[in-house]
């Protein structure tokens, strides 16, 4: 009777997953994701973005400038056991989320998850083996410079090239970044820390990327373009664009 009462007692203990849930839906429903991470899902959507990215069990992605992780840990929710996410950083986006970092990969949490520390110029993956790239609102980061800061020049021909090198043939790079003031440039890069969405598309076709889709639901049409995205006036509320491209 004991025994019968304990594992009642555990079965109302752990997680009730439906059976028709997606491996996107149970990622994000893991409630062994850290609580911060579950308040920013409303903000960032991570259910379409994912399924707009066509993420699946199996892949190999790789999260450039993964920084803490938060979408690294999502990833490898859904790629599972058969897949692995490679979580690159370079130094200075890994000084920066050193304690996020700790956190996150504490304990041996997320097996399946890679961590890279590499020069972003030079990010020497292995050639055609991963199936997505991701780089989650610091695409911009690429084209910013700031000694004070500690965050080197980029090469960017050379960092585009190595996401390009990286991604199997017919592979997706999905990008998501703070849109700028139309007609600007990477100057708005180092002063916002933003970058402008038609420039941001063409830099990357111009880089050989083809453009495939956009998703619109991270936009927001009040947002002032002009401010620098940490100022609290539109700090988390930035009109984001979300890109799909591919390699040929």
């Amino acid at each position: 009777m004991k025994t019968l009462v304990s594992l009642c007692l555990l079965a109302f203990a752990l997680p009730v997953v439906a059976a028709d849930s997606t491996p996107i839906e149970n990622s994000i429903a893991s409630t062994e994701r850290p609580a911060a991470d579950r308040e920013r899902d409303a903000r960032e959507k991570p259910a379409e973005v994912l399924a707009f990215a066509g993420v699946k069990p199996g892949m190999v992605v790789a999260d450039i400038f993964a920084a803490g992780g938060y979408y690294s840990e999502l990833l490898a929710g859904v790629v599972g056991d058969t897949g692995k996410v490679i979580a690159i950083n370079n130094p200075p986006y890994a000084s920066y989320a050193k304690d996020d970092i700790k956190a996150r990969y504490t304990e041996g949490r997320l097996k399946n998850v890679e961590q890279r520390l590499v020069e972003a110029s030079y990010m020497q993956v292995a050639p055609h083996g991963v199936d997505l790239a991701v780089i989650v609102m610091s695409y911009h980061d690429v084209y910013w410079v700031s000694e004070k800061d500690g965050w080197p020049a980029i090469n960017t021909d050379a960092f585009l090239e190595g996401v390009k090198r990286m991604l199997k043939p017919g592979g997706k790079l999905l990008i998501i970044d703070h849109n700028a003031a139309p007609g600007t440039g990477k100057e708005a890069a180092g002063k916002l820390h933003r970058l402008n969405e038609d420039w941001a598309k063409k830099s990357l076709t111009a880089a050989g990327f083809v453009f495939e889709k956009s998703y619109d639901g991270l936009r927001n049409k009040d947002d002032q373009l002009d401010k620098l995205v940490f100022d609290p006036a539109v700090k988390g509320k930035t009109d984001r664009y979300v890109h799909l491209y591919r390699v040929k």
